[in-house]
């Protein structure tokens, strides 16, 4: 599945783009890699063309045109755009796609997508974090060259002018996007449907954090292993990303939009709210809401209505099954398999993962990873809090939630009793 991506940059440098497309970069930090004396290194592999224009002085001509249509003179302005075709990993193998194909298609689509204006083309075969994926660099100059052909998407007349800039509208990146499906579906490659929004929505912001977030956990978890200690996490998770798992596993129990509501509260400490039709998330180390929008269609309010029914239907029917069938007596299995029940959950609510907040998540508090010393006292507040909790319940024998829940039951009840016995002390006496 190729997808198309788009960067608009101010930055006035156009040789930027040509070193970054021909020298190794760390992915990260987007710095040119150095050898042992100081100098950039070459790509193992890239394939480089230039339209209306040489790729080797890019640059140069660039600022030729800006200055002959008195363009791109300010900072504020934006200088170039940059699109990235990324194509599917699996093309290279099931499909034989190769950088050399991916190339001609890359010039191919730039000619076509892109007349008039000088564009730079460059394959690159090595995707992020060891993926393979192929894909095409196309930096165009924001200022158009020369005179074309109106097209279907220019919604002015001076978009198919020589020096004017580069319209990128609604109507202009749908039909960008429409090529790509195009051409990949054309060359027998894999691809998915750009047009509609995703089922889950990553953005370039969430995929970088993510990269990120796991590389400090690895850095951290390998630390604990030196120390002979075993990591509680091996996976990073975006706040975004605690939030579609949470939902996906209310969702598949909640039979209505108050019980969803109520299971992210208790269960994950999350705020659900609807605004205008609008579902949002609020996430516990957050202030401000996540729209269902942002991440992605699974979570907006017309499939979690839809979900909410089938779950409904789903119950009614089990409900209805279960009283045709003869009722049975289990209390003398229950009885005889009670010790061995006891002894294998004595202790078990140590090893189970709790849905009750009684801690701080350190890996996701943002406030901890900007100080150390709130870390440091967040840390010693989740071991007294984890000490009284296991003091607490093994004192009183709880075994699991449910007998927090009997235990609960019984306390209410008993407070009710207590209640109405008072009541009716007090109008005994004022009799």
């Amino acid at each position: 599945m190729a997808i198309l991506k788009h960067i608009a940059s101010k930055n006035a440098d156009y040789g930027e783009s040509e070193r970054y497309l021909i020298f190794q970069h760390d992915e990260y930090t987007q710095k040119p890699v150095l050898d042992e004396n100081g100098h950039m290194i070459i790509r193992e592999e890239y394939y480089l063309d230039g339209v209306n224009c040489d790729p080797f002085t890019f640059a140069v001509e660039c600022q030729e045109t800006n200055a002959y249509f008195h363009k791109n003179q300010s900072f504020n302005e934006i200088k170039s755009h940059h699109y990235i075709i990324s194509f599917d990993p699996k093309d290279r193998d099931e499909h034989g796609l190769s950088g050399e194909q991916a190339q001609k298609l890359g010039v191919e689509y730039a000619r076509e997508n892109f007349p008039g204006h000088q564009a730079l083309v460059c394959t690159h075969t090595d995707g992020h974090n060891g993926s393979g994926n192929i894909h095409v660099h196309i930096v165009i100059n924001s200022v158009r060259k020369y005179d074309t052909e109106p097209q279907p998407y220019m919604e002015f007349d001076r978009d198919s002018k020589a020096g004017y800039k580069h319209h990128l509208s609604d109507r202009y990146r749908i039909y960008l996007k429409q090529k790509v499906m195009d051409m990949c579906r054309s060359n027998g490659l894999n691809q998915v449907d750009l047009l509609n929004p995703a089922e889950k929505k990553i953005s370039e912001k969430e995929y970088w954090a993510k990269r990120r977030g796991q590389k400090n956990l690895d850095e951290h978890n390998a630390e604990l292993k030196k120390k002979g200690l075993t990591p509680r996490q091996t996976t990073f998770q975006t706040e975004k990303q605690y939030l579609r798992d949470a939902i996906d596993a209310v969702a598949s129990q909640a039979t209505s939009q108050e019980e969803f509501s109520r299971l992210l509260s208790d269960r994950y400490n999350i705020t659900f709210k609807v605004s205008r039709g609008r579902y949002s998330y609020l996430h516990p180390n957050r202030q401000k809401y996540i729209t269902g929008r942002n991440l992605g269609t699974l979570y907006e309010e017309n499939h979690l209505l839809q979900v909410f029914q089938e779950n409904s239907n789903r119950q009614h029917a089990k409900k209805s099954h279960s009283t045709d069938r003869p009722v049975t007596d289990f209390s003398e299995q229950s009885k005889s398999s009670a010790s061995v029940q006891t002894d294998e959950t004595t202790y078990s609510f140590l090893f189970i993962k709790s849905d009750l907040r009684l801690v701080t998540d350190l890996l996701h508090c943002i406030k901890a990873q900007q100080s150390q010393a709130y870390a440091q006292k967040v840390k010693l507040s989740n071991l007294k809090m984890m000490a009284q909790t296991v003091a607490y319940v093994q004192e009183h024998g709880f075994q699991s939630k449910e007998d927090l829940d009997t235990a609960l039951s019984n306390a209410s009840a008993q407070s009710t009793d207590t209640r109405n016995t008072l009541k009716s002390t007090e109008d005994a006496l004022k009799i």
